[in-house]
């Protein structure tokens, strides 16, 4: 038997694993770049790579209400694609809780439609786990039963 294929197989899968290491972040690494970098991880499905960038830009640029807006919803936004739907709701949640304030018109109205848009959906897929929901929905879609008149 051959091993020379298995031993590049193997090198192939080692070296692919290595191009998604830690984040890099330099000084000069920008808001821009940050989020860049971090939706691309995420479209490749590397959260823990995306969520680094992102708590990155967090960190950094607390100062600025659209940065902050824009990295916990996306944040958040990583543990709902991950099915962590307590963890994703308290996140939105405490997001949406920004637009409760005087600063509310200094935020991006965006990250507040999305919250909500992905707060239903987590109680949709968390009523479609619960068969009891399910039933206890379709009978409240019904309407009651209509009296009969009585027979004259």
């Amino acid at each position: 038997m051959n091993i020379f294929p298995v031993f590049i197989a193997a090198l192939a899968l080692f070296l692919a694993a290595c191009a998604y290491g830690p984040a890099v972040i330099t000084d000069e690494t920008t808001p821009a770049e940050l989020i860049q970098r971090a939706q691309e991880a995420s479209d490749k499905n590397h959260y823990g790579l995306a969520l680094e960038y992102y708590e990155a830009l967090l960190e950094r640029h607390s100062d600025q209400p659209d940065l902050l807006c824009a990295g916990e919803y996306e944040i958040a936004f990583i543990h709902y694609k991950q099915k962590k739907y307590p963890q994703a709701r308290e996140e939105m949640t405490a997001l949406l809780e920004r637009y409760n304030t005087p600063d509310e018109e200094l935020l991006p109205p965006q990250f507040k439609v999305l919250a909500n848009i992905v707060l239903e959906r987590i109680t949709e897929k968390e009523a479609a786990k619960d068969p009891i929901s399910d039933i206890l929905m379709f009978f409240k879609k019904k309407d009651p039963p209509a009296e009969k008149a009585p027979a004259s």
